[in-house]
């Protein structure tokens, strides 16, 4: 994505919370694409590619574990970091986190002014 803006999936059944992350998300240079439900989030991820997947963990019809698990299987997304959007502290859930295949977690509600740079932090940095 030489020179392209880095593209953030954000995957939430709640609108709000979609329109928030991508309104922040995009004030600092990044494209956005978005998915309401786990089945959703797994089809745009393979047809986008994003640079990294925000997924919340309590979704409609596959919950946040069971996507990314699925995304992890797939070899056209296993490489994409995925991190966990929650309500819940995950803190000392680290072991659960890493066999499940997340990158990490922000915890919601999320901070306005940090939010871009922790979604940066897990992202891989380009290539040179």
């Amino acid at each position: 994505m030489s020179g392209a803006s880095p593209l953030v999936l954000i995957v939430d059944d709640d609108e709000r919370n979609r329109k928030l992350a991508a309104d922040l998300l995009r004030l600092a240079g990044y494209g956005i694409t978005e998915a309401a439900s786990g089945n959703e989030a797994l089809t745009v991820a393979t047809a986008h590619l994003p640079d990294a997947i925000l997924m919340d963990l309590r979704l409609p019809d596959l919950d946040g574990a069971q996507a990314t698990r699925m995304l992890r299987a797939d070899p056209r997304t296993a490489h994409v970091p995925v991190i966990a959007l929650t309500v819940a502290s995950l803190q000392g859930e680290e072991e659960w986190l890493a066999e499940t295949g997340f990158a990490g977690y922000i915890k919601k509600p999320i901070d306005v002014d940090q939010f871009a740079g922790l979604v940066r932090g897990f992202m891989k940095p380009a290539a040179e």
